[in-house]
Parts: structure tokens; C-alpha cells; sequence
């Protein structure tokens, strides 16, 4: 790698075309100068001037090196100048949560987004298992998740609690709830069912859904896609559990029944970062907004 000491008496020489005025402004010797240029010289392996008379001309190897410094320079002053600045409404964050949030919380992105122009988002639907890997590959700066981990090299702040639904189609909105009912409905299956489902009939306080035995149910669809789940229940397919937030961004809601539990179940939202790791202040801003949604 050239010595950068010797591309900035380079540098100084061409826009002054002296080596005594060099030598002046860098605090050097004159011979010191001429010891820089031909280290230079030597490192590229090309006459990069040509002297005559105390005077000299730069060669076309030496606009090339000159052209080069000038980029170099310019990127360092372009990194100092973005190592000082961070604002809250400038850069890019690069964000993870489910499918089901990400329909809530995108377009609120996109909101601040037209608020602030340099404000720019990445936004990733996954799993909570892949959110946590990405975090800690550095994929991902920050995600909301459903689950606490364990790992205590995350940090987690919770937010907030979304509500999980039991929906059925509309046709069964005058029918009483029962095992027999779900079963002769059939299960409209999905990566998150077995979760849901299982949360959703422990905790619902209707406790003959308890007794269901889930991996027993009939399916009638599977679909790994969640804005197209609620279409099998709207078109009378099966019966399925999702949180609040995908029924309520779905556009054919008025063709489901969504069951109104004694008890309301709920998953706990968290947003999680690196616990070591300090994130940009523009993620302050992206914190603030999440903790207004709940």
C-alpha cells in the first residue's frame, strides 16, 4: 500500500509546481520533499515527474497517481465527515418482524419515510428463530419478536401485546363453538398454526378446546404465504388462528367470523438488538414509533 505521507507531498507539489513552496507548507526540507517523490516513484515503479532547470513536468503515470491521491482524499474527508454525523431522520435501518406485524408496521414506515426523505428502511418478514440469527450475523440491526430469548447476548425492550383470533368463516357466525364444529370445519394450516393454536386453546377459557388433539385436526389447506391464509377462511375452506393484525389488513375481513373468547389471548412483542452493540441514533426514531403503535 503507498505511504499516504508520500501521496500528499505529491499532491502539494503538483498544485503548487514548486518544491520550495512544498516544503513550506508541508513543514519539510526541500531535500525532504524530493526524498517523498522518489519514494513514490519507487512504490509505483514510474517516473511520475521530469525535472529540467529547478522546474518539471508531471508524466502520464504521474496524472494517474495525482488523480488517484485526489480520490483518495476525498474519500477520507467524505468518512470523517460521516463519522460525525448521526441524526435521528438520516440513513438506513434494517429491521425484522413477522409477517403479520410487518402489515401494520410498513406503512407507518413509509410514513415517516415521506416526513424524512434521507430516512430509509429495510424491512424483513421472518420467524422469530431467523430474526434472532440474522441479529446476530448482523444481517439485521434490530427485530420485534414474540418470544423473550434466553440469550442474553440480545437486548429486549417489550412494546406491547398483540391479540391472537380464532377465525372462521362467516357461515358459522350463528353456530356454537365446539370441537365437533372445528373439526367438521377443517384446519387451514400454516407455518405458525401449530403455535397458535396450541397458545390459543390453552388460554382462551374455553376449556373444552383444550382437549383437542391438534395434530388430529383435518387440513383442508396449507398456505405459507399470510396474505393469502384468510383467503381459504373467507371462501368458507377452514377455520385458522392469526394475530389481530393480519385480519384487520385484510381486505375481504367482512366474509370472517372472528371468535370473541373469554379470555383474550395475547403474544407479547419485543423489540431486540445486539446487547453490546450501539445502534445509530436514527433507530431511536424507529423505537419511538414502534412504541406508539402499542
Amino acid at each position: 500500500m503507498i505511504n499516504p505521507q508520500w501521496l500528499t507531498t505529491f499532491t502539494t507539489l503538483v498544485d503548487t509546481g514548486h518544491f520550495t513552496q512544498t516544503a513550506d507548507l508541508l513543514h519539510m526540507t526541500q531535500p525532504g520533499v524530493s526524498q517523498h517523490i522518489k519514494k513514490l516513484e519507487q512504490a509505483c515503479g514510474y517516473q511520475l515527474i521530469t525535472r529540467y532547470n529547478k522546474q518539471f513536468e508531471i508524466t502520464e503515470q504521474g496524472q494517474l497517481v495525482y488523480q488517484y491521491a485526489q480520490q483518495q482524499t476525498h474519500q477520507y474527508q467524505t468518512l470523517m465527515s460521516n463519522l460525525q454525523t448521526d441524526s435521528p431522520y438520516e440513513g438506513t435501518c434494517k429491521l425484522a418482524c413477522s409477517g403479520s406485524f410487518a402489515l401494520s408496521l410498513y406503512p407507518q414506515l413509509l410514513r415517516l419515510q415521506q416526513q424524512h426523505s434521507k430516512l430509509h428502511f429495510h424491512l424483513e418478514a421472518a420467524p422469530n428463530h431467523k430474526i434472532l440469527d440474522n441479529i446476530e450475523n448482523n444481517t439485521i440491526d434490530m427485530g420485534i419478536v414474540t418470544q423473550n430469548p434466553a440469550n442474553t447476548h440480545f437486548k429486549t425492550t417489550m412494546i406491547g401485546r398483540e391479540p391472537l383470533c380464532l377465525v372462521l368463516p362467516l357461515q358459522y357466525e350463528h353456530h356454537e363453538l365446539t370441537n365437533e364444529l372445528l373439526i367438521a370445519c377443517g384446519l387451514v394450516d400454516h407455518p405458525d398454526a401449530q403455535y397458535y393454536l396450541t397458545k390459543y386453546f390453552q388460554h382462551c377459557g374455553y376449556h373444552h378446546l383444550s382437549n383437542i388433539k391438534i395434530e388430529h385436526l383435518p387440513i383442508t389447506s396449507y398456505i405459507n404465504q399470510l396474505n393469502q391464509i384468510l383467503v381459504a377462511v373467507a371462501e368458507g375452506i377452514g377455520f385458522t388462528v392469526l394475530p389481530k393484525s393480519a385480519i384487520d389488513h385484510f381486505t375481504d375481513k367482512h366474509k370472517l367470523y372472528v371468535i370473541s373468547p373469554p379470555i383474550l389471548v395475547t403474544e407479547q412483542l419485543f423489540i431486540i438488538q445486539k446487547q453490546h452493540r450501539q445502534l445509530p441514533i436514527r433507530y431511536q426514531t424507529v423505537t419511538s414509533l414502534l412504541t406508539s403503535l402499542y
